[in-house]
C-alpha cells in the first residue's frame, strides 16, 4: 500500500514561497526549509524531489499570486488601465511592509542566480512572461473600449509597465514614501502615451 503524504503541500509550497522570498535561493539552507516548513530534509527530498524542485514550485506559486492579483484588480476597477494601475500599486506600495521582501521574488532570483541555475534562470523568465502576457491582455482590452491608442504595441507598453513595476519595487525599499511612490505610479499611465 503507498503511503499517503503527512502534510497540505499547498501550505509547505505558501511558506516555502515567503521563506524564499525573504532569503533568496541561495542563502535559504535545507536546515531554514527543515525549521519552517516543519519537514526533515529526507521528507523534502521525497515530496519535491530536491532544493531546486521546491524552489521550482514556489516560483510558480509566487507567479499564480500575481496573476491572481492582477485579475482580482481587474474585477475590482470597470478600466483594464485603472486595474493595471491598481494592480502596480498594490505590488509596490502594499508590499513594502506587507510581504516577505518588497522586491519582486521573479526580478530578485534573475538578479541573484548565474548559469550554473540556468533551469530555474529560464523558468523564472518563462514566469516573468505569463504576467507580461497578462499586462498585454489587459492593453489589448484597453485598446477595444477606446482607453489606449490601438496603434500602440500592447506588447511595448506590458513591456514598459513591468520594467516600471520591478523598478519601483526596488526603489520602494529604499525611499518608502507612500505618497511619493503613489504620485510616481499615477505619473507613469497620465504621462507614458497610452
Amino acid at each position: 500500500m503507498a503511503k499517503v503524504a503527512k502534510f497540505d503541500r499547498e501550505a509547505v509550497i505558501d511558506i516555502a514561497t515567503k521563506l524564499y522570498w525573504k532569503k533568496g535561493f541561495h542563502a535559504t539552507s535545507m536546515r531554514n526549509l527543515q525549521d519552517a516548513i516543519d519537514m526533515r530534509p529526507g521528507s523534502i527530498y521525497a515530496a519535491f524531489g530536491s532544493k531546486e524542485g521546491l524552489f521550482t514550485e514556489t516560483l510558480r506559486n509566487y507567479t499564480d499570486m500575481g496573476i491572481e492579483q492582477l485579475k482580482q484588480c481587474r474585477r475590482e476597477n470597470s478600466s483594464p488601465i485603472e486595474a493595471l494601475k491598481a494592480f502596480m500599486k498594490a505590488q509596490v506600495i502594499d508590499t513594502q511592509n506587507s510581504a516577505p521582501n518588497g522586491v519582486c521574488m521573479l526580478a530578485k532570483t534573475i538578479s541573484e542566480l548565474t548559469n550554473e541555475n540556468q533551469a530555474l534562470i529560464d523558468i523564472t523568465k518563462a514566469h516573468l512572461g505569463e504576467i507580461a502576457t497578462e499586462f498585454v491582455k489587459l492593453i489589448e482590452e484597453a485598446q477595444v473600449l477606446g482607453e489606449v491608442d490601438n496603434t500602440k504595441s500592447a506588447q511595448e507598453l506590458a513591456t514598459h509597465i513591468q520594467i516600471q513595476l520591478v523598478g519601483l519595487r526596488t526603489y520602494g525599499k529604499v525611499n518608502n514614501d507612500k505618497a511619493q511612490l503613489n504620485n510616481i505610479i499615477d505619473n507613469i499611465f497620465n504621462h507614458y502615451p497610452f
